[in-house]
């Protein structure tokens, strides 16, 4: 009988320790984490690129999957090009971690290029929706707000077959951790592409009509900044622009 009732006392409390393990792998926050989430774009050389958004999961460390309140409808992403946003969704987390951002997609995604509107085809890989990685840590109770940067320019492939399939490029950046550098060229009215560089990482856009230039969602850090423009006109570049937390690095009118 003491044997049996060793068994049991182990037993039990080998069942404790496996819960408790548990609990320390799929942590979740007392108090929820309000949670933001919003959208801009970097121009792009189309007229406009029209994005059907159904709806916007978070996966949490655990696993679990928290649909958020999403404003769905279709969005042309050249609305929101050198620096202006619009938020798409909101919700609360009772998650330590989030580890993915999934935007599921309607069928209506289009492109106009040279005043033709073409289907915007989305792969059979991507039919659960577009996933994006992060690895975003919340606090108990602190709101959160993340900005997803779609990169029209290299997220459209145009086949062989004159067909538009969409293979997107998207950052998420988290606002409160994050900076800019904007500015203008001279003269202005052509095509010109701006790359800032720190380190091995780079971030690009391209110049709007007016010449002018942002680049949001920046980490802080110090960036060389380069602007190449179509001929004949010449490439400049900046150097040890330094971009910190929450601030915008304005770089001037550059002569090109």
């Amino acid at each position: 009988m003491k044997t049996i009732g060793l068994f049991l006392l182990l037993f039990a409390l080998g069942l404790s320790v496996n819960s408790c393990k548990k609990e320390e792998s799929n942590p979740v926050n007392s108090e929820p984490s309000p949670y933001r989430v919003r959208l801009t774009d970097a121009p792009a050389v189309y007229s406009a690129v029209n994005v059907d958004i159904q709806s916007i999961i978070i996966t949490g460390n655990n696993g679990s999957n928290v649909t958020l309140n999403t404003t769905a409808g279709i969005y042309n992403l050249l609305d929101f090009a050198n620096g202006v946003d619009t938020l798409i969704a909101t919700g609360s987390l009772n998650l330590a971690k989030v580890q993915q951002i999934r935007l599921v997609l309607g069928p209506n995604n289009t492109v106009v290029d040279s005043g033709v509107t073409y289907p915007l085809m989305t792969p059979s890989a991507q039919q659960s929706g577009l996933k994006i990685q992060v690895h975003h840590e919340l606090q108990p109770g602190v709101a959160y707000e993340v900005l997803l940067d779609f990169d029209a320019n290299q997220s459209i492939v145009k086949t062989g077959n004159g067909s538009y399939v969409l293979k997107p490029v998207i950052r998420a950046v988290e606002n409160a951790l994050s900076g800019s550098i904007k500015g203008s060229i001279n003269p202005f009215g052509f095509l010109a592409n701006v790359t800032a560089t720190s380190g091995s990482n780079s971030y690009s856009t391209v110049v709007d009509a007016n010449g002018e230039f942002i680049l949001a969602g920046l980490p802080p850090g110090t960036y060389s900044l380069t602007v190449t423009p179509v001929a004949p006109y010449n490439s400049v570049t900046v150097l040890n622009i330094v971009v910190t937390v929450g601030a915008t690095t304005n770089v001037g009118v550059l002569n090109v």
